[in-house]
């Protein structure tokens, strides 16, 4: 339950038609294996305590009597579970017959919320037996105590305040206007549906569709238990196939035709964040609705979801295939947009044979494909200095030839050493000055020959250096449209092998990958034998970390402990604990410090849900304190 995470179970016992003292016995055993794998919110199928195919037996005083012992039974029997426990059963009120969930906590019958959507069709005649339940909260009688009854119930946890949950049952999913909707507008965050679902072909697809659009619609973890083997086969078949939910995303999936309990992890913390975000989600409103309080014992949860540590790619192939593709494209359409509007035809951008620049060169030949403009508009330019070997220069070279654009060389040695005699700089002091001098006589160079041709120049700079303010202030920092400036480094490297796989010439894919081997480094100091001494990576941390970090806190909203024990798990056996915790605190302290480089960044494309355009996607002070987010890990 700490940072947000509790366990989530739906489970399908095995059971025999109308006999309730032996379906009692097998869900108390459901819900005893469910507790002793860590599940806190457990849910078990409709009317799973007498069978859902009892058909005309439900008219049986008998057998309605039966349900309503076994169902104290049970209660009494999971007393000392601490969990908040869903079972399906019939329950009579007032004279009429209810298809209802029976809630209990603590040993006792907290509520019963019956279902209102009851189908009359096809091979469904649930209005023969039952009468729809009503919105409005009665209060009744049942095993020594007062107890609501009604479909408007939020069961909220007063351990943990921000777990809010609400129930409908099975066809109270596939109408119009489902319960749910109304749950969650009046708070709740964790759609509980005790379903018996039969299986025929196609329907466990518009199944799992409904549960995740509900779900995503809903901003919601959606737990739905359904009846499996043991029902009466007479005319239907029941698979199981349990499935949990959370705001569009299936955390558990069962296998049909066999009777599991299946696990997930809901982060209520998130779903919360995610609410708090959408100015359209609106406030929670309870007018109608009964809150119902239970406890659950404080404890650490013990995670079976992953985290992917590659958060921004795609783990299948052709679904990255797919993305990359459509990543490409916006950052064209964007460049061909700005083109058009300042009637632009001809770029300028720096090339270095690394993989910010090689992406840019691609990016922006696709946009001059696209606007019709010849590719020998495209002004590339390579511009030795003191850190430049020769594997990059020659890549550039040859990829800038392999594409058709036009290249210039202009090396800045003798400018950036007059540039040290003018300020009085020692050229043997390879500090802040003797990189930073570089990138901004760089930067002064594009500009210039941009304006000789009428030109844009084409910032290349990554998400990820914009994160860490890996860039030099008013040098490569600046430009006139950042096509790369969401694209974070971790996904850079796949849309250039992308090309590279896909682009059909064989020079050019061949030094794209030799591209993609170069060990990332802004060359600002000179090589050591000819080959690259400075390594991004050595000096700021793993890119693959710093993007994780970054997702999590930027798109999930994480609190830095939270990050840190996903990170842990993420990358178990590719970094130790100390190694996570020392680069995460250099990310927060980066972070933080280096907010006025993105105060004032340049336009760009925004291809995902991570961006950092001070325009729109981070208004974040550029003097805001990191003390609160650092003190978290001064600990770990």
């Amino acid at each position: 339950m700490n940072q947000g995470f509790i366990k989530a179970a739906a489970g399908t016992p095995s059971i025999k038609v109308a006999d309730c003292c032996y379906n009692e016995k097998e869900i108390a055993k459901t819900i005893r294996e469910m507790a002793a794998h860590g599940a806190k919110l457990m849910v078990l199928p409709e009317l799973c305590l007498t069978a859902y195919t009892c058909q005309d037996l439900f008219w049986q005083d008998a057998l309605i009597r039966e349900a309503e012992e076994q169902l104290l039974r049970l209660a009494e029997e999971v007393r000392d579970i601490d969990g908040l426990i869903f079972v399906g059963t019939p329950f009579a009120c007032k004279g009429k017959l209810y298809n209802t969930a029976a809630v209990i906590s603590g040993g006792e019958v907290i509520g019963i919320v019956p279902k209102i959507n009851l189908p009359n069709y096809c091979e469904f005649y649930e209005a023969r037996h039952f009468i729809p339940g009503n919105k409005e909260i009665e209060w009744i009688p049942f095993g020594g105590n007062e107890i609501p009854f009604g479909t408007n119930q939020l069961f909220v946890c007063d351990t943990m305040p921000e777990l809010v949950v609400a129930a409908e049952i099975c066809e109270d999913l596939w109408v119009p206007n489902p319960p749910s909707i109304r749950h969650v507008l009046a708070g709740a965050n964790v759609i509980v549906n005790l379903s018996a679902s039969d299986e025929v072909i196609g329907k466990d697809a518009y199944r799992k569709g409904l549960v995740k659009g509900q779900s995503a619609n809903l901003v919601c973890g959606y737990i739905y238990a359904t009846a499996g083997e043991g029902e009466s086969t007479q005319d239907l078949v029941f698979g199981g196939g349990n499935l949990i939910g959370e705001n569009g995303v299936l955390l558990a999936e069962g296998t049909r035709f066999k009777n599991e309990i299946v696990y997930g992890d809901l982060d209520i913390q998130r779903l919360q964040s995610e609410r708090r975000k959408m100015s359209t989600f609106p406030g929670a409103d309870e007018t109608g609705y009964c809150r119902v309080p239970f406890s659950l014992e404080v404890q650490e949860t013990a995670l079976e979801r992953t985290f992917d540590p590659a958060p921004f790619v795609p783990s299948d192939k052709g679904d990255r295939d797919r993305r990359c593709e459509e990543i490409l494209t916006i950052q064209a359409m964007g460049l061909k947009k700005r083109l058009m509007h300042t009637n632009c035809t001809h770029a300028v951008l720096g090339i270095s044979g690394g993989l910010d620049s090689t992406l840019a060169l691609l990016v922006t030949a696709r946009a001059f494909d696209l606007l019709g403009i010849p590719r020998k508009n495209i002004l590339a330019v390579t511009m030795p200095c003191f850190g430049t070997t020769d594997r990059t220069y020659t890549n550039a070279c040859r990829m800038t030839e392999c594409l058709g654009a036009a290249l210039k060389e202009v090396d800045i040695r003798a400018s950036v050493t007059q540039h040290f005699k003018d300020i009085g700089h020692d050229m043997e002091a390879h500090d802040v000055t003797f990189e930073n001098a570089q990138a901004r006589e760089r930067t002064q160079v594009l500009m210039d020959l941009a304006n000789q041709c009428q030109g844009m120049v084409i910032g290349t700079g990554d998400l990820s250096e914009l994160a860490l303010g890996w860039a030099t202030y008013n040098g490569d920092h600046m430009s006139m449209y950042g096509v790369n400036s969401s694209i974070p480094k971790t996904l850079v490297r796949h849309l250039v092998r992308y090309y590279a796989d896909n682009c059909g010439e064989a020079e050019l894919a061949s030094i794209l990958r030799d591209v993609l081997d170069t060990p990332v480094s802004p060359e600002l100091l000179p090589p050591k034998d000819g080959v690259i001494s400075q390594k991004t990576e050595d000096l700021v941390g793993p890119y693959e970390l710093h993007d994780f970090f970054l997702y999590y806190m930027l798109r999930a909203d994480f609190p830095p402990s939270k990050i840190l024990r996903i990170a842990k798990l993420s990358f178990k056996g590719v970094y130790d604990d100390d190694t996570i915790v020392k680069w995460l605190k250099t990310f927060y302290r980066r972070f933080f410090s280096q907010q006025f480089k993105r105060s004032c960044l340049p336009d760009g494309p925004k291809v995902g849900s991570v961006a950092v355009s001070p325009r729109g996607d981070l208004r974040m002070p550029s003097d805001a304190c990191a003390d609160v987010w650092m003190k978290e890990l001064e600990n770990e």
